[in-house]
């Protein structure tokens, strides 16, 4: 493959952003025709699809690799122009979205740039968000936050969405360097009344597969995985009540409700008021190791921000202790 032309790499990356190559052609102050040209100039010299013409326009699997890369020239740029004291390139904030994040702070000050980071629901809720305000303010920083289970934060990563994200994936993804966390440890939790409804009958073994259930989504395994570790021989009861709350605060609320059991990190638990729910099965824990994963790239920005997050893991989480590994908020 010859040396890809940024102009042309560039554009694709517009079309993936706005959604079709009208829009694109707005943006770039070029005509549609032009926009068109440069997408098959380039789908020609690499060799393959680049983009799906559907409402929106969609990368396919190789256009994701070039939109990951335009991304990665445009926080390069504009990390340089910061460190120069120069407006963005083309008035983008680093996120490869080409919105203007403004330059505000006074005379002098550089270009705001944008960190797009994937973070899982309970991260967010619980240790993430200070590690944030640990970033130093001279450099400006506007972070775009994407809430996702974090076995997918991956594929936000893949597709070039973000620059940096909280995984589930020792693995890095290609591009990517990879560093571990810590883990979350869950128990197992309920009100009182709860309990007194629905497991008084006989050992929690028993009685909590039957019980109504909370989970996160149709993907979050915390409460089967538990389940599978507490009674292996089990088999949930085929009308067993089975709600799901996608947000990890309304999730804490619900389980404190009595709506059901549910698997909560030991950091939500103790905002509670003490006895508002208890530990079902004590000493018994699903521990989920996370894994901070970002773009290969020699960032300012991204260097802080891996640091200060790292700073608050270490502070919050604990090290894996090679138990169980399943899917979370």
């Amino acid at each position: 493959m010859s040396e890809l032309p940024l102009d042309q790499v560039r554009t694709l990356l517009s079309v993936v952003d706005r959604g079709s190559f009208d829009a694109a052609a707005q943006e770039l102050r070029l005509t549609p025709s032009a926009v068109s040209q440069r997408i098959k100039a380039l789908e020609r010299r690499v060799g393959r699809v680049l983009v799906l013409r559907t409402k929106p326009a969609r990368p396919t699997g190789s256009g994701e690799v070039l939109v990951r890369l335009a991304r990665q020239l445009v926080r390069l740029e504009d990390d340089a122009a910061a460190e120069l004291g120069l407006p963005a390139p083309g008035g983008g904030n680093g996120d490869g979205s080409g919105r203007d994040a403004g330059s505000g702070g006074g005379a002098g000050a550089g270009p705001a740039t944008t960190l797009a980071v994937a973070v899982n629901a309970d991260s967010l809720a619980t240790w993430f968000l200070p590690a944030l305000s640990r970033v130093p303010a001279e450099l400006r920083v506007c972070f775009e936050l994407h809430k996702e289970d974090q076995a997918r934060t991956a594929d936000l990563l893949r597709q070039g969405l973000v620059s940096a994200a909280i995984t589930a994936s020792p693995h890095p993804v290609a591009g990517c360097t990879v560093r571990p966390l810590g883990s979350m440890a869950y128990r197992a939790r309920a009100t009182p009344g709860f309990v007194e409804r629905w497991l008084a009958g006989g050992p929690v073994a028993q009685t909590l597969p039957s019980a109504p259930v909370i989970v996160f989504n149709r993907d979050d395994d915390l409460q089967d995985a538990f389940l599978r570790d507490l009674a292996p021989q089990a088999v949930p009861g085929p009308g067993r009540v089975r709600h799901s709350i996608p947000a990890s605060d309304a999730y804490v609320r619900a389980v404190a409700a009595g709506l059901g059991w549910g698997m909560l990190p030991d950091e939500q638990a103790a905002q509670l008021p003490a006895g508002t729910v208890v530990d079902l099965a004590p000493g018994r824990t699903v521990e989920v190791a996370l894994y901070w994963q970002q773009w290969k790239l020699d960032s300012p920005p991204l260097a802080a921000l891996a640091a200060a997050v790292a700073r608050a893991a270490a502070g919050t989480l604990t090290a894996p202790k090679g138990g169980h590994s399943a899917g979370t908020q």
